[in-house]
């Protein structure tokens, strides 16, 4: 096993795996949060133009 090079211990192991998911978990929540900023944004341009066009 790759891990088993780098970590011998198997707590280290469960510690190294523990941190990859916080870390990854946080870099999902930060997207997600870029992700609805970006979508409020469209759709309030989008708003804009819609009740700037001339009928």
């Amino acid at each position: 096993m790759f891990l088993s090079c780098f970590f011998p211990d198997e707590e280290t192991r469960k510690q190294y795996r523990a941190h990859k998911i916080s870390m990854l978990k946080a870099m999902r929540d930060s997207l997600e949060a870029r992700l609805a900023a970006l979508n409020a944004a469209i759709e309030t341009l989008e708003r804009q133009q819609q009740s700037s066009t001339p009928e």
